[in-house]
């Protein structure tokens, strides 16, 4: 992996493989499905679930620093450990976990490439043992605001014209799905997109074994395709931003793009926005703009 710009955060299997035993490194699972830690997980892999450890029980928003400073003590996850993040969804869930570990500062998150399917295909042992370390010590930082974004920040963002991306298949950002079939729960009253936003689904970063694609294969469908530039803000979403925390990853991790926003009221939110533009169809403007859309006042 030495043609990304940050190949750092990315390890194999067969690296996770090796540092199994290591005190300094917690390997943990994050998937959509929670029955699949169970059935089976790596080694010595704790869980941390998206919903029930990362998310706030009473506000739509993420646990608070102190309750993320009590998850990582729990989970055995030092300010200095190397904390590896896996999944089901080609990561999708990992990258959330990741990029949730970000917002609090930590130091040390990874990626394994390929996620629970590349260990299935390289014939790797799952354990079903659930484990526990001896509690740690943690110190989070409050939320690192420049790599999340707000509704009102994404809607200056859409009316400016600056870099955004919608990661969602093609049918919800034309608007011709509103529900997710599976996610009867996170569907919008609206379908459509953000005015102004490309549509590049996430599926596009990922091979068919789940790792990531080339450098060269992601250069050539933001940089040289979309004619997106690294220095330029940029901001991503979906449904409710998992996964355009994999494209946060993306672009920020494997590209070098210097200032991603992941938004993760996505569309979940968007959708159910009053007064809020939207745009329908296959073009990035579709038939609300930016420019002729109602103000947003607070």
């Amino acid at each position: 992996m030495p043609d990304y710009v940050h190949p750092e955060v990315l390890v194999s299997t067969e690296w996770v493989a090796e540092h199994l035993s290591d005190p300094r490194v917690r390997i943990v699972e994050s998937d959509e499905d929670r029955a699949l830690y169970t059935q089976g997980h790596i080694p010595g892999a704790v869980e941390i679930d998206w919903a029930v450890d990362l998310q706030c029980p009473v506000v739509r928003d993420y646990i608070d620093r102190s309750a993320f400073e009590k998850l990582c003590a729990e989970r055995g996850i030092s300010n200095d450990t190397t904390v590896v993040f896996y999944g089901d969804k080609n990561n999708w869930w990992a990258c959330y976990a990741f990029w949730v570990f970000k917002l609090y500062g930590h130091a040390d998150c990874r990626i394994m490439n390929g996620g629970r399917k590349r260990w299935e295909l390289d014939g790797r042992a799952w354990s079903g043992e659930r484990v526990s370390y001896p509690r740690a010590q943690y110190s989070a930082r409050e939320q690192d605001g420049s790599i999340r974004a707000l509704r009102d920040e994404v809607l200056k963002h859409s009316k400016a014209g600056k870099q955004l991306l919608d990661v969602r298949s093609p049918e919800e950002y034309r608007g011709e799905r509103m529900h997710m079939p599976d996610y009867p729960n996170e569907g919008a009253v609206r379908g459509g997109h953000v005015p102004g936003a490309a549509n590049v689904p996430w599926p596009m970063n990922c091979n068919d074994d789940g790792t990531f694609k080339p450098v060269k294969e992601l250069e050539k469908l933001y940089i040289k395709e979309l004619k997106m530039k690294r220095r330029s803000p940029t901001i991503a979403y979906c449904r409710i931003g998992e996964r355009s925390s994999l494209t946060w990853f993306v672009l920020t991790y494997l590209l070098g793009f210097g200032n991603v926003k992941n938004y993760d009221g996505s569309w979940l939110e968007w959708g159910n926005s009053v007064r809020v533009p939207i745009a329908k169809g296959a073009a990035p403007g579709g038939s609300v703009s930016a420019e002729t859309a109602p103000a947003v006042h607070a």
